[in-house]
């Protein structure tokens, strides 16, 4: 339920604040005076278009605040941005979101009907979802059965039907696999450890001379062994000496060692020309692999996999076709059958439909209308067109063709409200519906039915109505006025909340235009205490 509506230069509104209540609300006010911007408030809120045009003239941008509780008795705040030059801005909680969340909310908050939302009920496939929604129709399993066969057309189109493309591509394929399931690729790390073994085995014969070379210097005559020996021996003994002959003793102990363990590691150095060559031609291989078929060894692997991969497909193309072909022919069957299902289910749903309007009707002073609801003979029926006949005798013609815009506002009001008995089933579940200017052309009789109507429905859901007639205002709980004033040279609109003296004015304008004369107060008082009055 919408509890505060807040809006800022949107139009010829500067600012304006407007608190609703349950129950219906009426929103009034002279032609042209801004009381439809409202209800384009309420669209931008739930992630209607935003046209740079809404900005009223000199704002650098305009503002709508909306505060909402749910059926659950959560509050949530929607706002929208409009700049006069640039894209608009959602807001949920004072939290920057798409638009599309705030449409995602507002579907669970507002139901809109704007003064030309009855056109799109002219369309077919609007007409087709009314009855489908009124008369309860399962097209799940038909959605399933199209999706179905759709998975499978498109299986169908990805195997390919060129033949001889396929057995290009299979040779191809074929080559790429031999090559690589020959190559052997031990791992994604294989090159670099190939490269390390390759290091080591070119540097082989260099590294046994060097480490043969210094192991003489260490341990042929006069070498460093011979020398350190030599040195060690000339001080030994000597106390002026002491502490550094233990020192070279130390020295020619770790000498010692050093040059065992250099002798071990030069005759131990492997010098492999044909292991040296094999490696080579092994790294030379991994190059070609990877100029093929990817960067690193890692992506040739992964190319490996879906080369074998296609291999299989194409290698069994003609059994998958097959049962592709055999399947579709299933799904084909099944979706015949589950449109069968459906045509047969809206054909029983249609006098239903049909009933409920009708019966709508005769309370909004067209009792002799006849509606009905013809189903497309192909398929599921989806061609689905109402008819009506608004008075006796006369042959009943599509809803696009009825020319008296009184009879087309009531049927659409008398549709809405079938469906809105049916969708909630007359419980009220925190969302708002708005009617624009939804009585257009009705007066008299009439009026009061729709007014009576909008009423009832009110009983189990917030109606905001943007209404001309005074017999709709005077059933509203509530009523905002409107009024549009010169300020400084500029035109503004202002909305505010009028009781009992000031509704009374406001009424009595609606039906005279003359406010101040006691016979129209008079009448609107009257309007007032009837509709009061009347059985709840």
């Amino acid at each position: 339920m919408l509890t505060e509506l807040v809006v800022r230069d949107l139009g010829v509104i500067a600012e304006a604040t407007v608190l609703v209540g349950p129950g219906m609300t009426a929103l009034t006010g002279e032609t042209g005076a801004g009381k439809t911007l409202l209800v384009s408030a309420i669209e931008l809120l739930v992630g209607g278009r935003a046209d740079p045009l809404l900005v009223r003239p000199g704002a650098t941008e305009a503002r709508v605040d909306g505060r909402f509780v749910g059926a659950d008795g959560a509050e949530v705040v929607l706002s929208r941005v409009v700049p006069a030059d640039g894209r608009s801005r959602a807001y949920l909680d004072g939290r920057p979101v798409p638009a599309s969340v705030l449409a995602e909310h507002g579907a669970e908050l507002v139901d809109l009907h704007g003064q030309h939302a009855h056109q799109s009920l002219l369309a077919p496939a609007v007409q087709r979802a009314a009855l489908d929604t009124h008369g309860g129709v399962d097209l799940e399993p038909l959605l399933s059965a199209r999706a179905a066969l759709t998975e499978v057309d498109n299986a169908l189109a990805e195997l390919g039907g060129d033949e001889r493309a396929r057995a290009r591509e299979l040779d191809l394929v074929r080559f790429q696999v031999a090559e690589l399931d020959a190559a052997a690729v031990t791992g994604a790390d294989e090159d670099v450890r190939l490269a390390e073994e390759e290091a080591l085995l070119a540097d082989a014969a260099a590294a046994r001379e060097a480490g043969a070379a210094a192991t003489a210097l260490l341990h042929d005559d006069d070498g460093a062994l011979d020398t350190l020996g030599s040195a060690v021996a000339q001080v030994a003994g000597r106390p002026a000496f002491t502490g550094v002959a233990a020192r070279l003793r130390s020295l020619a102990i770790d000498l010692g060692d050093a040059s065992a363990e250099l002798r071990d590691l030069a005759e131990a150095v492997v010098d492999d020309p044909d292991r040296l060559d094999a490696l080579r031609e092994r790294r030379a291989l991994l190059r070609d692999l990877r100029r093929k078929y990817g960067d690193s060894l890692a992506d040739v692997l992964a190319f490996a996999e879906e080369a074998r991969t296609r291999l299989g497909e194409l290698e069994t193309h003609d059994a998958r076709a097959a049962a592709l072909d055999t399947r579709r022919k299933e799904l084909v069957a099944e979706v015949a059958a589950a449109a069968a299902a459906v045509r047969a289910a809206r054909v029983a749903a249609g006098p239903g439909l049909a009933a409920d309007v009708e019966g709508r009707l005769a309370t909004l002073a067209m009792a002799g209308a006849r509606v009905e609801v013809a189903i497309g003979e192909q398929g599921a029926g989806d061609e689905v067109v109402f008819l009506l006949a608004a008075n006796p005798g006369e042959p009943a013609r599509p809803l696009a063709r009825v020319a008296s815009g009184g009879e087309l506002a009531r049927i659409m009001l008398a549709l809405r409200l079938a469906l809105l008995t049916t969708d909630r089933g007359g419980q009220a579940d925190g969302r708002t519906l708005v009617f624009d200017e939804v009585d257009a052309g009705i007066g008299g009789e009439a009026a009061l039915a729709v007014a009576a109507s909008l009423a009832d429905l009110a009983r189990s859901n917030q109606i905001l109505v943007v209404t001309h007639l005074p017999q709709v205002a005077a059933h509203a709980d509530g009523q905002v006025v409107v009024v549009k004033a010169e300020e400084e040279g500029r035109t503004i609109a202002r909305a505010h909340e009028v009781r009992d003296d000031e509704r009374v004015a406001e009424l009595s304008r609606m039906l005279s235009g003359q406010p101040g004369r006691e016979v129209a107060k008079g009448h609107a008082a009257e309007l007032l205490t009837a509709a009061r009055r009347r059985p709840h």
